[in-house]
């Protein structure tokens, strides 16, 4: 794959913070970079894929809600009860 050079500017401390995990991960400074900004486009990607999803399903009309069977038994009850007392 073709590798690409640039130049970017970076706060001192974020620098040296990168200079000390690229040498304990036992890479380049390059390649840290590369590493954090392909997860960087990941997550990204993948909170835009959660966007449409939630999106997509936000457009389904809610289901009609189901009768509560209880609601029934306690008119059924309730005239049962009425008509004893």
């Amino acid at each position: 794959m073709a590798t690409v050079k640039t130049a970017i500017s970076l706060q001192e401390s974020l620098f040296e913070q990168a200079e000390v995990l690229a040498a304990e991960m036992k890479v380049s400074r390059s390649r840290l970079i590369a590493i954090a900004l392909e997860e960087f486009i990941r997550r990204h990607h993948n909170r835009q894929l959660l966007e449409k999803i939630n999106a997509a399903y936000g457009e389904i009309p809610a289901a009609t809600e189901e009768p509560n069977p209880l609601d029934g038994m306690t008119q059924n009850h309730k005239s049962i009860v009425e008509g004893e007392w």
